[in-house]
């Protein structure tokens, strides 16, 4: 005879040994200099009129905590929306963005980047690289590349590497000074550009270029 198989759904049933503990406030467990603690003020003292203006209806979660999250999460190197939802449920720092508000789903946190984030994320992003500014965080003098792979738009599967997009910048720099003196050889014309070549002069020796070619 086959005995039933019970499947054990209440987990607090064992939990009899644990015991509540304070503090029952998680704000005073989250260190004063915590990164989590200045960028929510950095969130609170944003203009959000353009984000709020995306938004028909506002659910239990509001935008500005929302945005939060995302923010704070990207902070951190993730960018998955299902990961946002589980750190909600077991990280204090998110659960400290979430001021005791129930912890959004993963769908919302998609409908939100794409739907209501996109539209504004640049006036925003750039408002808080401002505030880093005027904090003297930032120089704004340098300008950090990664070696972070870029999709390339001839193949969504095609990647292109910092290094290499580096080296080939060099080759073609070489091939447009070699271009710009050959056309001042043949066609007998001469560009000022000073120390800088610009696109538009390039523009202009390729249509001298194809002119005298149609002519001869």
């Amino acid at each position: 005879m086959l005995l039933p198989i019970k499947l054990q759904k209440d987990y607090t049933q064992n939990a009899s040994g644990y015991q509540l503990k304070l503090p029952l406030n998680i704000e005073t467990i989250i260190p004063e200099d915590d990164s989590v603690r200045l960028l929510s003020q950095f969130v609170e003292a944003m203009d959000l009129t353009d984000l709020y203006s995306t938004y028909e209806r506002i659910n239990s979660v509001s935008p500005r905590t929302l945005l939060k999250i995302v923010l704070y999460s990207y902070m951190n190197g993730d960018y998955s929306s299902r990961s946002m939802e589980l750190n909600c449920r077991r990280d204090i720092n998110f659960m400290f963005l979430l001021e005791g508000a129930p912890a959004p789903d993963h769908a919302t946190f998609a409908r939100f980047r794409s739907i209501h984030f996109a539209p504004c994320s640049k006036r925003i992003l750039a408002e808080m690289s401002n505030a880093l500014f005027d904090l003297g965080e930032v120089s704004g003098e340098t300008i950090f590349i990664d070696g972070t792979k870029i999709e390339a738009s001839a193949n969504k599967y095609t990647f292109v590497w910092k290094k290499a997009v580096t080296k080939n910048q060099e080759k073609l720099l070489i091939k447009l000074a070699d271009f710009v003196a050959e056309c001042e050889q043949l066609y007998d014309i001469k560009i000022v550009y000073g120390s800088t070549i610009k696109m538009k002069h390039i523009k202009k020796l390729r249509k001298t270029q194809q002119l005298f070619q149609n002519g001869s």
